[in-house]
C-alpha cells in the first residue's frame, strides 16, 4: 500500500501525511509541482523528526507518476467527493496506491478519469469535505485493516 499526494498546497498537511506514512510503514509519493517549497528543509519543518523514518518518492509531474504506477502494475484508488462508493465498501488490495488531491481543487478531470477506483467518505448532507490529511488517514487505516498490513504494536512495519 502506498499513499500519493497530487500537487499538494499545504506543507502542514504534507508533513502530517509523511508522519503518518512513517509511523505506519507506508511510502508516500508527492506528485509535483507542489504549491510550496518541497525541499528537505521545508518538509522537515512540517514533518518534524519523523521525516527520516518516512519513505518519500518525488515525481516531477503526473506523467512521471503514471510511468511508475504502470511499471509497478499498481492500481490507483482516488479519494474524491465525486464518487458514490463509500471507502469501507471498497475491497483494497495490498498494492493499491491511495491518491489524494490538492487541498484547494482536488484533481483535474484527466486524473479523476484515470483512477482505477474512486472512493468517498460518506458525510452529512450540505458539508463539503474533510481535511485531506484526515481523509487520507481514515481511508488508509481502512485499507491497511483490510489488507492486514497494520504494524504490530512495538514491531517495525514491513
Amino acid at each position: 500500500m502506498d499513499l500519493a499526494l497530487y500537487q499538494p498546497d499545504i506543507p502542514q498537511n504534507t508533513g502530517t501525511l509523511l508522519r503518518l506514512g512513517a509511523c505506519l510503514g507506508v511510502p508516500v509519493h508527492v506528485i509535483g509541482p507542489a504549491g510550496f517549497d518541497l525541499s528537505d528543509k521545508a518538509l522537515r519543518r512540517a514533518g518534524l523528526d519523523y521525516l527520516d523514518a518516512a519513505v518519500l518518492h518525488r515525481h516531477a509531474g503526473w506523467t512521471a507518476f503514471l510511468d511508475w504506477v504502470e511499471a509497478e502494475g499498481r492500481r490507483i484508488v482516488l479519494a474524491t467527493t465525486r464518487s458514490d462508493r463509500p471507502y469501507p465498501a471498497h475491497a483494497f488490495l495490498p498494492g493499491d496506491v491511495l491518491l489524494l488531491g490538492r487541498e484547494s481543487a482536488g484533481v483535474p478531470d484527466a486524473v479523476h478519469d484515470r483512477a482505477d477506483v474512486r472512493v468517498t467518505i460518506p458525510m452529512r448532507p450540505g458539508l463539503r469535505s474533510i481535511n485531506v490529511a484526515l481523509a487520507g488517514a481514515m481511508i488508509l487505516g481502512e485499507a491497511l485493516r483490510q489488507t492486514a498490513a497494520l504494524p504490530e504494536p512495538g514491531q517495525p512495519s514491513a
